[in-house]
Order: structure tokens, then sequence, then C-alpha cells
């Protein structure tokens, strides 16, 4: 995998590997590009570091599975993250193209975060630390808690508790 610039894989205080800044990066600035190979649903392959895309623009299927191949697999979750992931489907080369976006002005060595926003059938605790934690790795809209399993919403907090 080639070096991301301004980047570095550590080993983080929030989750396994991480990525930090070696340099200051902008509200609004690129991030980084994320480079993966392309799964539709039907294909039975390990999800842990893919992005799940609507695919209804490409024509392969309802859901689209992402699986970072990069270090971008290494960018961990926060419930009051520093960048955000956007993604459009390729029509010319059939595939996605994702990059990371900074939402505020990143630090240098600061651990490059996004809101993974997991469905409720598979939110997990979170070890993010933020002030804004949710307690679970979960996408906070009603709809959504209002199908988490039993046994992990006493894991939430804040407003995702309220909203459940």
């Amino acid at each position: 995998m080639p070096l991301m610039d301004g980047l570095r894989v550590i080993t983080s205080s929030i989750h396994g590997y991480g990525v930090i800044t070696t340099r200051r990066f902008a509200k609004g600035e690129l991030v980084s590009f994320g480079d993966g190979v392309l799964y539709d649903e039907q294909t039975d392959f390990d999800d842990t570091y893919a992005l799940v895309l609507p695919g209804e623009d490409s024509g392969l299927g309802e859901l689209l599975f992402w699986d970072l191949t990069c270090q971008t697999r290494w960018f961990n979750h926060s419930c009051d993250p520093n960048s955000d992931v956007l993604s459009r489907w390729d029509h010319e080369a059939k595939t996605i193209r994702a990059w990371w976006v900074a939402l505020r002005d990143i630090e240098i060595g600061e651990e490059i975060t996004y809101d993974y926003g997991f469905i409720a059938e598979v939110a997990e605790p979170c070890a993010c630390g933020t002030t804004r934690c949710r307690g679970l790795i979960v996408d906070e809209d009603p709809s959504n808690l209002a199908r988490l399993p039993e046994h992990l919403r006493p894991l939430l907090r804040g407003s995702a508790r309220a909203a459940s």
C-alpha cells in the first residue's frame, strides 16, 4: 500500500490501529482517498473493514461493500468525528470512489476518525472516549435505535439514550 501523505498508522488508544496526522488539515480539506475492493451483497467475505454503501446508482444491487485495502481501513470510529467519508459510483470505472474530508481543523498528531453509524443489528460498544460518546457504534436515528437489541440498550449514553 502506498503511504498516505500527511498520515501515519499507529497503535490507537481508541481501538487496535489508528491513523494520526503528520501535518495540519483545514476544515473542508481532503484528508485521503480510500482504495478498496468492491463486493455486492451476495458475496461472502470478511466485511470488517468495508464501507457499506447504497448501490442504487450502480445497477449492482441495493447495497455495495467497499472493502478498504489502504491505510484508511485503520480510521477509527468516533461519536464526535473530525472527518466524514463521502462516496460516489464511478460509472466509467464501474467502481466506488471514496474520500474523507475534514469536518473541522485537524491538528498534527490527532487521530483521524469518522462516525461509522452502524445499523442497530450490528451495533457494538464504543470506545471513542469523547464527551459526545453514544456508548455504542450505532446510527442515532430514532427508527434505527428502536431496533437495537435489548442487551445493548443499557450501554447507550447521552442523546442516543434519550432518542431510544
